[in-house]
């Protein structure tokens, strides 16, 4: 009977109730946490019916889960530790004209940091959650190595790209090795109160979806700021006015007016001049990028000569091949085979090797001249 303890991230769905069931099916010693991490009050949208992350009806789930599987249960305050860590760097992104994803910077800074410092002075030996993902230990490189999910359709090792070694080591996954239909069915015949419920599809402290009302609420007099800025094509010109920078992302091409005679997209913003820079769909496609904030997983460093992988520059991307160079400690340099589309600052570009995550970086700028 294996006796070691670990603390399971109890979100309230049915991927943490499923991980924490299987993980007492092992034998080991169960304490459920649901970490408090925002509030609608302080960042807005569906304040008056709050059935999604963080809300009551999900720490209530979490509860009886964790009081059926006879665990105990405790709600941790990281509000301070998100707000500073996640919800402030979302909108700071957005400010300077990127497009960063939260959920990364939730596993760096709160699951894998905060909750993880809070699972040692609980005495636990490791911590669990739901995601579908895995992690192996490689004997010869004395590594630990992190893998996709088997079921394709729910893998999320693109969110955990950030994950260091030393937590990888005190880290369980009981979700990796099955697809979410098979989890549903877990949750069914052990009559889980949460067999049924559904996923949530938006940002967690965005749950309405519109991010665009969560910046107008936390920055000052934003639209007034930002409003009636140019819409400038590839040469500089001056083509139309648009909302406001904050509001638009590479790719985009719904909001940018009419009247250009041909399907128009937003290439890139310019914070400084409030511009929108917009042009054909070929003039998305550019050949590579600089990437920051590296964590490699696989390797301690990355070859010179760099190495070709799979790379993902968004979370239900495909991935595309490439190679990944060194730069230096803490960046790389990407160059894909083909040209590719959409590449955007301030979103994750996950390198794998197959299966295993060779680590990731975030999107910084793009060097290279986009295709003709």
């Amino acid at each position: 009977m294996n006796k070691k303890t670990v603390v399971v991230a109890m979100s309230g769905g049915v991927d943490s109730s499923v991980a924490a069931a299987l993980l007492k099916e092992q034998g080991y010693n169960c304490i459920g946490i649901t970490m408090k991490l925002w509030d609608y009050e302080a960042i807005g949208g569906n304040i008056n019916h709050e059935s999604g992350c963080c809300s009551l009806d999900s720490i209530n789930d979490a509860r009886m889960v964790c009081a059926k599987l006879d665990m105990p249960h405790y709600v941790l305050n990281f509000s301070r530790d998100f707000h500073d860590g996640v919800v402030d760097n979302f909108v700071d992104e957005y400010i300077a004209g990127r497009t960063p994803n939260p959920c990364v910077q939730c596993n760096i800074k709160i699951k894998w940091k905060s909750l993880h410092e809070k699972a040692r002075e609980l005495g636990a030996d490791f911590i669990a959650t739901g995601h579908y993902a895995r992690v192996k230990y490689n004997e010869a490189s004395k590594r630990y190595e992190l893998y996709k999910g088997i079921d394709d359709n729910k893998d999320q090792s693109y969110v955990l790209w950030g994950t260091k070694q030393e937590n990888l080591a005190e880290t369980l996954y009981p979700l990796g090795g099955f697809t979410k239909p098979e989890i549903r069915e877990m949750a069914r015949k052990m009559e889980m109160r949460t067999a049924e419920k559904k996923e949530s599809q938006e940002i967690c402290f965005v749950p309405d979806n519109d991010y665009g009302r969560l910046l107008k609420q936390v920055v000052p007099d934003l639209e007034e700021k930002v409003s009636d800025g140019d819409l400038v094509n590839s040469a500089g010109e001056k083509i139309g006015k648009h909302k406001g920078y904050p509001f638009f992302t590479i790719g985009q091409r719904r909001g940018i007016g009419t009247g250009f005679g041909k399907p128009m997209y937003v290439l890139g913003t310019n914070p400084k001049t409030n511009e929108v820079k917009i042009g054909e769909e070929k003039e998305l496609y550019a050949k590579g990028f600089i990437a920051k904030s590296l964590n490699l997983i696989k390797y301690e460093n990355l070859p010179k000569e760099g190495i070709h992988c799979l790379i993902k520059i968004r979370y239900n991307g495909q991935g595309y091949a490439g190679t990944v160079f060194p730069i230096d400690d803490s960046s790389v340099k990407v160059v894909f085979d083909e040209p590719q589309k959409s590449i955007t600052p301030g979103q994750s570009a996950v390198f794998y090797d197959d299966d295993c995550v060779v680590g990731g970086a975030i999107i910084d700028v793009i060097v290279q001249e986009r295709v003709e």
